[in-house]
């Protein structure tokens, strides 16, 4: 019986029942990265630790619904002996001696560790095509993107690789990448999950997150993510629910809000389609749909991209050539190791935000730039606290479109930089938001984007396994076969 394709809870079953050993899983799961090696969804492999791990699972008996499930780690988190590289030069050679607080609570849980997915370089992207290690491809399509950054985690849950991965969110890295691979990812409410041991590209915005087939699996992976943590002085002191407890909960009566600045005109007609066909699913399902204003919401790209390019100016400093990562051969100089560490070890994409970023910091521009991005950014917020006393959740799509062509949008970085038009806007409150498989244009997936409010993701989840539990998206494959 093939693990591919299958659920967190399908496989749980199947080990409860002992019909599949934990090493029997591990393995093959090797054996799909292998075939798959074309997706060039992984950068490094766990796959010793994996199968020792493994076979210490079989001989225990674990009830928890994570134990042996195989899981793809991001690789901008800090994995304990295993490299750690950010899809980057710069940190090509980086060996942590710690886990993050993330991986540390899914292995506890019973999770196995598979290796590291492939990604943006240090998280800076939206096609997964800046990575030192190359572009990863989406199961779609052999000449489209996965989106970014989290485009391997997406690519190697969507080809079937494994049930889930860890990613994480910036500005819609989880979320763009879910929509262009047809899977569920979600960002939880900044602060839910701990930052501590995730290398930084903008610490206000970056926040972790699950990415499974189903809204269920992303709950159960929740539950184990979430967790105070003192290491991290960004994390809440909040109660943690359990997220799968209301998935079945009906949604009649209650209220999505449409965002009136929303201007889906200027989308391509079919995917205006599918999200009018979402619409009536909802209504099918008894929601009902209000039409809310965020005033604000047009200044959300031009607002990040002054915020995450100075973060990162500020965060990527330590990567100088100094104490680790990459050191450039035979500097003339302490300002030569610096210049030239820094040339080579980044790629053009960073150079670019790191440049952005130190302007608008700069003592002249301070005032222009960063001080006044971060007060529209309070208005945002202002303007979402005002929607979320008339709505349960708010309803976009995810994207622009689809997973487009491979070198299309490379050269133009504010068309790139567009594809997250529709994600932006939660990293900038704060706020939880998702996005689940909801139809296809062209034989290639789209997602649904659904923004909950501050601690609120179980309602956001509640919604989305609503619409799965009466649809079939999130059970098409790229490779034809329905695992319904």
């Amino acid at each position: 019986m093939s693990i591919r394709y299958k659920t967190i809870k399908d496989l749980s079953s199947m080990i409860q029942k002992r019909d599949i050993s934990h090493l029997e899983i591990v393995k093959e799961t090797f054996s799909l990265i292998e075939s798959n090696s074309d997706l060039n969804a992984f950068i490094t492999l766990n796959k010793d630790s994996a199968i020792k791990n493994a076979m210490s699972l079989d001989n225990e008996r674990n009830e928890s619904v994570l134990s042996g499930i195989p899981i793809a780690q991001k690789d901008l988190f800090c994995t304990k002996d295993l490299r750690t590289t950010c899809g980057s030069n710069m940190l090509s050679n980086f060996i942590p001696p710690y886990s993050a607080t993330v991986i540390t609570n899914l292995e506890r849980a019973g999770c196995i560790s598979i290796g590291k997915t492939n990604m943006d370089e240090f998280a800076m992207g939206s096609s997964n095509e800046t990575s030192f290690y190359g572009n990863v491809i989406n199961p779609w399509g052999k000449n489209l993107v996965p989106g970014g950054s989290s485009g391997g985690s997406a690519s190697a849950v969507s080809s079937g690789i494994v049930p889930a991965a860890t990613g994480t969110d910036t500005g819609g890295s989880i979320r763009q990448p879910a929509s262009l691979c047809g899977i569920t990812g979600l960002k939880p409410t900044y602060g839910r999950i701990s930052r501590w041991g995730m290398i930084a590209f903008a610490s206000s915005l970056d926040q972790a997150g699950p990415m499974a087939r189903t809204a269920e699996d992303c709950a159960i992976l929740l539950n184990e993510m979430c967790s105070h943590d003192l290491k991290d002085t960004t994390s809440l002191n909040e109660p943690i629910p359990d997220f799968t407890e209301d998935l079945d909960k009906p949604i009649k009566g209650m209220k999505i809000g449409i965002v009136k600045e929303f201007d889906l005109s200027k989308l391509d007609s079919d995917v205006v389609q599918v999200f009018e066909d979402s619409k009536k699913h909802y209504e099918s399902l008894g929601a009902e749909f209000v039409e809310i204003s965020l005033p604000n919401i047009s200044l959300s790209v031009p607002t990040y991209y002054v915020v995450a390019p100075a973060e990162c100016s500020s965060n990527l400093s330590r990567f100088d050539g100094v104490k680790f990562g990459t050191r450039c051969d035979d500097p003339k100089n302490l300002e030569d190791l610096y210049i030239r560490t820094r040339s080579e070890g980044f790629g053009d994409e960073v150079k670019r935000r790191i440049l952005i970023g130190s302007y608008v910091l700069s003592a002249g521009f301070y005032d222009a730039y960063y001080k006044k991005a971060q007060q529209v950014r309070r208005l945002i917020k202002n303007d979402f606290d005002g929607a979320f006393s008339k709505v349960d959740v708010i309803m976009s799509p995810t994207t622009r479109g689809t997973a487009f062509e491979a070198g299309s949008k490379g050269s133009d970085p504010i068309q790139m930089y567009l594809e997250d038009l529709f994600t932006i806007p939660a990293n900038l409150a704060g706020l939880p938001a998702l996005s689940l498989p909801n139809g296809f244009v062209n034989k290639k997936p789209i997602g649904l984007q659904l923004i909950g409010n501050f601690l609120e993701e179980s309602k956001m989840l509640q919604f989305a396994h609503n619409f799965q539990k009466t649809s079939d998206f999130h059970l098409k494959t790229p490779h034809g076969e329905d695992i319904s």
